[in-house]
């Protein structure tokens, strides 16, 4: 298959192209500098593939959870980019859960099948969910609903591995018990993702294609900061 893919959702801007049996790939600084990256280091990597958006099969992207900015850019470019493919033809767009991503990426780096991927949320939380890698079927099954809370809350099951980016910013307070491996939801990983997910009907029409967002709110006030401290103090004491 000819594939598209991109992650914005971190801090790492990750894409990569599949053309016929050949990938390649970029890594490199995301947030705030994702949005004006994206599409040129796109363009750029197409062509070092020999591969034009008029032979794409379809455009996959890591539609969260994770930064609501770059969830939104993520999927906007993914949008544009399988409108105006094969002469405003169009193709299919495939949104894949990043934490299924961060999964893929730890069990393709360090054999990990049972998997609690997280990924920070700021805000002194993490999103999580419970992966596990069914051999047999060679795809993953997850939660269906992904967690938020506080590093605490995550609670690995034994002989489960720790995936993602939450241990560096929160230490101990995070599954000190549990092993840990460092794992972002790269582009390649979605690559490996897509041929089971599209054939299982995932892909969609671009204009069907949306971020998935766990928290409601992209930010707290000032005040709701304040307010969420006191509370936070008030149970400790």
């Amino acid at each position: 298959m000819n594939l598209l893919a991109f992650d914005t959702s971190t801090d790492t801007l990750s894409i990569a192209v599949q053309h016929g049996d050949g990938v390649w790939q970029h890594q490199g600084p995301g947030g705030a500098q994702a949005s004006a990256a994206l599409i040129p280091t796109v363009r750029g990597l197409m062509a070092q593939a020999g591969l034009s958006f008029d032979t794409l099969d379809a455009v996959v992207f890591g539609r969260g959870p994770g930064s609501f900015t770059g969830l939104r850019t993520a999927c906007a470019v993914a949008q544009g980019l399988a409108f105006g493919a094969k002469g405003g033809q169009g193709v299919p767009v495939l949104p894949v859960d990043t934490l299924l991503a961060v999964a893929e990426e730890a069990r393709q780096q360090h054999g990990c099948t049972q998997v609690v991927a997280v990924l920070d949320a700021r805000m002194d939380e993490v999103y999580h969910a419970h992966c596990e890698w069914l051999p047999a079927e060679a795809r993953w099954h997850a939660d269906e609903d992904f967690g938020l809370g506080a590093p605490e809350s995550v609670q690995p099951p034994t002989g489960w591995t720790v995936a993602g980016n939450a241990r560096a910013p929160y230490g101990d307070r995070l599954a000190p018990t549990a092993p840990h491996v460092t794992a972002l939801p790269t582009a390649t990983a979605l690559l490996r993702l897509a041929p089971a997910l599209i054939a299982a009907g995932q892909a969609v029409a671009a204009n069907e294609a949306l971020p998935r967002y766990i928290r409601d709110k992209v930010a707290q006030t000032t005040a709701e900061r304040a307010a969420l401290r006191a509370a936070q103090a008030a149970a400790t004491h």
